[in-house]
């Protein structure tokens, strides 16, 4: 199946995060919350961005460690079946529509302020203009993304910082009342809750679809590159953003409003954008607030767009929804998807009130908050260990359960009507599910190994599918994969053998390394390959085992040239032997699936059999970009080498000299080894260091 590329580094996912959170909740939303609540509409920010934190966490974890387009859906599917995940993933397409729609409406409404255009037929044409730059690309329609969000931010920032001189600066609130404002900075916050504090806890509610933005990164982590570090730093980054800003910029509002200005605007941020920016020349300060709107809703539609486009592209792969929806154009981007999601977005803002129905939609991206939270526990309980997130929620299983529990009583806060139509959609895609979905997809989700460790039955397609994205996400910075080839013991078979007898031989290299006997060892290795948990493919075999009382993961890799047979595989050419410590399956994984996408490289096998010694066995398996071989003396730069003791050879941080090879035999590098001519030397690193390397020796005229 072809993935998506990976393209999107941290900014990107901020970008897109952040993006997506202001546009209605910060230029319209505002006025609307304080008629319910008064002055306490700064807290009720505060408070929803706090209630936002679990579904964030859960995310973010989620995304780590299933890193899929769709997220939303594939997390739901692959945590408690294709009937939940069908409903997660229809819902969460509609919603985000529905509010990347409303979003080109406020955008249209905006520049009326200016510019005399039709609204609903400028949506129509932005829609079709963010269309056609994601089918482009994702870089290049978070290039866009990036500048709107750096826009934004910065005007947003004048903003504040205008509203707070303007407040407590000369003449402000509290020495002597504000221009416009109905008296000192006191009043203006008297009485801080007006309706009780029902009517906070109902405005919570009302503001907490401000932020559900954040969480739009989790449609798109297959993109993201380091999905483990990138998307939780820049969900968090998002958040602190946004309740930065939501917090500050209302307190601006409140401050300098008179009450009824405020309680009865739909452009809140105009009125008090007119009074704090008026130190700039003319109609400016409302200019900077247009241009900070037009970008906010910009960056909320694009953003939308794209994240949208995943779930069909997810569902089409499961075969849920029209398998069309898979294909990825020549850009390498989800083209029909995009197009589809595009043209449901017009539909919706030709035949609908869209306004009065994204609020609608909240509701809905309430119930699958709280099911995203109940899937962690799922994927925690199920004892799987593939399931390997790079970033793991804090407080578990407290903040879970919270995050379950706190969007059920927004839901129940926003009235009957949001309930009733997020019941409406989810019967529907339930509907679809049984007519369309059910005949077409074997699968089941984890909750049935939680099922299992009670006595019920368990789906087995989970955990290889969860050992494929551990491949695709590779090794960790503390994953000692380097460390493990360089110091493997290797076999070379030049006679016929059988896959017994080579086992055999690497049981007796192992075993006096780790508490068992070679043939306790063999019997666990050959036990592997009888009940199918040894990975065969291409002439490789990996044969694996966790034990107690082993303090570091070893590797033994054996060479058969004549190939070994076995029953239903092609002659094996290469066995790596991996013995791990057994309270680190999650490593032990990660190093598995490492040894085994090195061994699905089409160069392998031929690197493999050429390889005249144990140092180019290694090289073979270590690959290109995690190692460096230079020859000592071979050009100018590496003639400086040439005598020099080891400890006295630069390196960049993060690297080593793994191994040297001189006149045919292997030496093991000491501080004190003296480099002599034609010396092979082998380092390993991180791969910025062995490109600085590259750059040092082989641009110079070394090898």
């Amino acid at each position: 199946m072809k993935r998506l590329k990976k393209e999107l580094g941290l900014f990107d996912v901020y970008a897109i995060s952040t993006g997506a959170m202001f546009s209605s909740g910060f230029f319209l939303l505002p006025g609307i919350a304080a008629a319910e609540t008064g002055p306490s509409v700064v807290l009720a920010y505060f408070l929803a961005a706090l209630l936002m934190t679990p579904a964030m966490l859960s995310m973010a974890e989620l995304a780590a460690a299933m890193p899929r387009a769709g997220g939303t859906y594939f997390f739901l599917d692959r945590t408690m079946g294709p009937l939940v995940g069908t409903i997660g993933g229809f819902g969460t397409w509609l919603a985000l529509v529905l509010k990347s729609a409303f979003a080109l409406i406020g955008l249209g409404a905006y520049l009326t302020i200016y510019v005399d255009v039709p609204i609903r037929t400028t949506a129509l044409v932005l829609t079709g203009l963010f269309a056609l730059l994601n089918i482009r690309g994702a870089k290049e329609s978070t290039g866009l993304q990036r500048v709107l969000v750096v826009t934004l931010i910065v005007l947003l920032g004048t903003f504040i910082l205008s509203g707070f001189g303007f407040v407590f600066g000369d003449g402000a609130a509290g020495t002597a009342a504000p221009r416009g404002a109905s008296g000192t900075l006191g009043e203006q916050f008297s009485p801080f809750f007006p309706f009780g504090v029902e009517g906070l806890l109902g405005t919570v509610g009302l503001v907490f679809v401000s932020f559900v933005g954040l969480t739009k990164v989790a449609s798109i982590p297959e993109e993201v590159k380091d999905p483990d570090v990138n998307i939780p730093r820049a969900m968090i980054l998002s958040l602190a953003t946004a309740t930065t800003v939501y917090v500050l910029g209302v307190f601006v509002m409140v401050a300098v409003l008179e009450p009824s200005e405020l309680r009865g605007s739909l452009a809140p941020v105009a009125a008090a954008g007119e009074r704090v920016l008026g130190w700039l020349p003319g109609h400016t300060g409302m200019i900077v607030i247009v241009i900070a709107a037009v970008a906010a809703f910009s960056a909320m539609a694009n953003a939308g767009i794209m994240t949208a486009s995943r779930y069909p592209l997810a569902m089409a792969r499961d075969r849920l929804v029209w398998e069309g929806f898979a294909r990825l154009g020549r850009h390498g981007t989800p083209t029909l998807a995009i197009l589809a999601t595009a043209g449901l977005m017009a539909v919706f803002l030709v035949a609908l009130d869209v306004e009065s129905v994204a609020k609608l939609a909240s509701s809905l991206q309430l119930l699958i908050f709280a099911f995203v939270n109940l899937a962690v526990v799922v994927m925690r309980e199920s004892g799987i260990e593939a399931y390997d997130p790079g970033f793991r929620s804090p407080l578990y299983p407290w903040i879970q359960v919270a995050g379950f529990l706190m969007p059920l009583w927004l839901m129940v806060e926003l009235g009957v009507l949001p309930i009733l139509f997020s019941l409406g959609v989810a019967v529907a895609a339930a509907a679809w599910y049984n007519h369309h979905g059910r005949e077409r997809v074997d699968r089941e989700g984890a909750v049935f190994h939680v099922f299992e460790r009670l006595g019920r039955r368990r789906f087995e397609g989970l955990e290889p599918e969860l050992r494929e994205i551990l491949r695709e996400k590779g090794l960790r910075a503390e994953d000692p994969f380097d460390e493990l080839v360089s110091g493997a013991e290797t076999i070379d078979l030049e006679e016929p053998a059988t896959f017994e007898e080579a086992v055999e031989r690497a049981a007796a290299v192992l075993a006096g390394t780790v508490p068992m006997t070679s043939e306790e060892l063999a019997g666990e290795f050959l036990r592997g390959m009888k009940t199918g948990i040894t990975p065969v493919s291409r002439g490789v075999a990996l044969p694996h085992v966790r034990l107690a009382g082993v303090d570091e993961s070893r590797l033994v890799m054996l060479r058969a040239r004549e190939g070994i047979e076995t029953e239903g595989h092609a002659p094996i050419r290469a066995i790596l032997f991996l013995a791990s410590e057994r309270d680190r399956p999650s490593r032990h994984l990660r190093l598995l699936a490492q040894l085994a996408g090195r061994a699905d490289d089409d160069e392998f096998m031929r690197e493999w059999l050429s390889a005249p010694n144990e140092q180019r066995l290694k090289e073979a398996v270590l690959h290109d970009d995690r190692y460096l071989a230079v020859r000592v003396g071979a050009g100018i730069a590496t003639r400086d080498l040439v005598g020099r003791a080891l400890r006295d050879v630069s390196l960049p941080d993060g690297c080593l000299v793994a191994l040297i090879r001189r006149e045919g035999q292997a030496l093991v590098p000491r501080g004190d080894t003296i480099l002599e001519d034609r010396d092979r030397l082998t380092i390993i690193g991180d791969p910025a260091g062995l490109d600085e390397l590259r750059a040092r020796y082989r641009g110079r005229g070394g090898p």
